[in-house]
Order: C-alpha cells, then structure tokens, then sequence
C-alpha cells in the first residue's frame, strides 16, 4: 500500500492509525517480556504451585467482553445515525469498564484475604508477578478509560456520523485491545500455573 496516495485527510488518518499500532506493538512487547519471566520463574524453588485465581477475575472478564461488544454496537448505532442508542452504548461501555476496575480489586482483595500477599515479607514471587502483571495491565485500563470518556465527549459534542469516524475508530481499536490484552493475561495465569 502506497502511503503517499489520497487526500491530505486519507494520510493523516493512515498515519494516526500507524502512531497507534507502534504504541500497541510497544505494549504487546511489554507484556511479552512480563510473561516470559513469568514462565521462567516457574522453575524457582519458592514458585507456588497451589496457588488458585480468585473466580471473580473471570466474572472481570466477562465484564470486559461485554464492554467491547457494546463498543462495537455504538459505533453501528452512529453510523447508522441512532444517538440516542449509541449514547446508550457509550456510556455502558463506560459503566462496565470501570466495573472491570471494581472486579479486580475485589480479586486482589480475594488473595489477600486467602493468606497471600503482594509485596512485603509475606509476599511470594507468584503473587508478587501477578500483581504486577494485573497493575499494569490497570495502568492500559485507566488510559482506556480515558479514552471512553473523550470518545462519549466526542459523541455529545456530535463529532463523529458515518464517513467521519477516525477518532471513534482510533479510540475503539485502543480499548478493544485493552481487553484482548486481558484476555491473554486471564488465559495465560490460568493455564501457566
């Protein structure tokens, strides 16, 4: 694809979007590393290896998947020129996100409260990745959050409508994947315990 071709309006938004995958190729990086510790800590003496994640990180997850869906349905909702639904849509997208943020600190409350610490000297280096792993991860989510509120700004302000959408789309690929990213964390500090 020749990125020289098209309008003025066709190549900024080529290049907004190209910004956006170097952020989110950067942050891919990121969290590969903190997993390929992860995995290579596992073969330490003190790795706990009855250590079981609280179920309400999967009700999170849950969650988080139901925010991208109504994301996804108030970008058809402006396209198709309905404001009141997309409006809808928004602000549920907003509602489940920060009720992402509520499940995941109810889950660290959950391993605290079942004998395991973080940081400190009770703390072990299983708990002590998974808490960092889900803080950084909640560090993505609250830029996302921000995000949310400037595309429900946005929406009110009466911004975005069919052929007018690179923000919108901008703003949904960030969040969507924020909760892909999610969804990589869950799998993987289910299945490599």
């Amino acid at each position: 694809m020749d990125l020289t071709q098209g309008s003025e309006e066709q190549k900024y938004g080529r290049a907004k979007k190209m910004m956006l995958w170097f952020g989110i190729v950067s942050m891919v990086m990121t969290f590969a590393g903190l997993t390929s510790a992860y995995v290579v800590s596992k073969n330490r003496p003190d790795w706990l290896t009855d250590f079981e994640l609280p179920i309400s990180f999967l009700w999170s997850t849950l969650v988080i998947i139901g925010s991208s869906i109504c994301l996804m349905l108030s970008k058809k909702m402006i396209k198709a020129g309905n404001r009141r639904n997309a409006s809808a849509l928004l602000i549920g997208t907003l509602i489940l996100a920060i009720l992402f943020v509520v499940f995941q600190f109810y889950s660290f409350s959950e391993i605290v409260n079942s004998g395991y610490y973080f940081t400190g000297s009770e703390s072990s280096i299983t708990t002590s990745f998974i808490y960092v792993l889900v803080l950084v991860h909640l560090a993505h989510l609250a830029i996302g959050i921000i995000v949310l509120l400037v595309l429900i700004y946005n929406h009110f302000k009466q911004r975005y409508k069919a052929g007018q959408m690179l923000g919108f789309e901008l703003g949904a690929t960030f969040w969507h994947f924020v909760d892909v990213l999610w969804l990589y964390l869950i799998f993987f500090l289910y299945f490599f315990r």
